[in-house]
């Protein structure tokens, strides 16, 4: 997994979370959130991702007609 921690990542990412151990390793990113059926913040827009709403219906209601 050590492909995954990658500064290019960590350049990409727009979470908000200042806390967070995963920021730039997607993979491990990507496999806490899906364990509460959530999805990362760079799949949301940086104002809803500011809203911390990362659930799948959020995101479903903004991509629905898109």
């Amino acid at each position: 997994m050590d492909k995954c921690r990658s500064q290019d990542n960590l350049a990409r990412c727009n979470c908000t979370w200042e806390p967070c151990s995963r920021k730039g390793i997607c993979c491990e990113c990507l496999a806490y959130h899906w364990r509460s059926r959530e999805l990362p913040a760079c799949f949301f827009p940086d104002p809803v991702e500011k809203t911390y709403d990362r659930s799948l219906g959020r995101f479903i209601s903004i991509y629905k007609d898109k």
